[in-house]
């Protein structure tokens, strides 16, 4: 595997390797993997990705699995609880934001069926095949990211500006990104 060509952030570590071999850029079509994603790329904001990927497993286990309807339902205990725990990164705002996000992300399932058939009609249904020579060629945010965040914002979403909405997108298989010569680019 060693001997593969992959995106050059994927470097050395063996777990950003691993998301990047499996996870980033598949297409994503199940609610709660969206909701936790939405809330992982909110939570990253100013910090490094694979910040937010150490603690994963923890954030999985410390917001009920992103279940968005018990997260939905979170009051002062949960709040002060999750502050307190060191395997998270522990903002209050993006804290308030997982669950403010959870009660817009119900809205949004109740409107359109799912989140799913919500969040994919910025792309049109299908993943933009982008075609990237090199991260130099990677934007930090599309007009598809900003008519995203524009939207979720309407719909209530905080965390979601257009940057963390390209990431998301990124992420979640909207756009592949990989660059062309990555053995993920045709994987679709």
């Amino acid at each position: 595997m060693t001997d593969l060509i992959r995106c050059a952030w994927a470097g050395s570590d063996p777990l950003y390797v691993a998301y990047h071999d499996a996870e980033w850029g598949v297409p994503v079509h199940d609610d709660r993997r969206l909701f936790e994603m939405l809330c992982l790329e909110g939570a990253q904001a100013g910090l490094a990705w694979i910040t937010i990927l150490r603690k994963r497993e923890h954030y999985r286990a410390a917001f009920d699995h992103f279940d968005p309807v018990i997260v939905a339902s979170y009051g002062d205990d949960k709040i002060a609880a999750l502050l307190a725990d060191p395997g998270i990164v522990r903002n209050r705002l993006k804290i308030k934001a997982f669950i403010q996000n959870a009660r817009a992300f119900l809205a949004v399932q109740s409107a359109y069926g799912s989140f799913d058939a919500y969040i994919w009609q910025f792309v049109g249904g299908a993943p933009i095949i982008n075609q990237r020579r090199s991260l130099r060629d990677l934007p930090a945010q599309t007009s598809e990211a900003v008519a995203m965040s524009k939207d979720l914002k309407q719909r209530g979403f905080t965390f979601v500006g257009p940057t963390i909405c390209y990431a998301f997108m990124q992420a979640c298989g909207l756009v592949n990104d990989h660059v062309v010569d990555c053995f993920c680019y045709t994987r679709q």
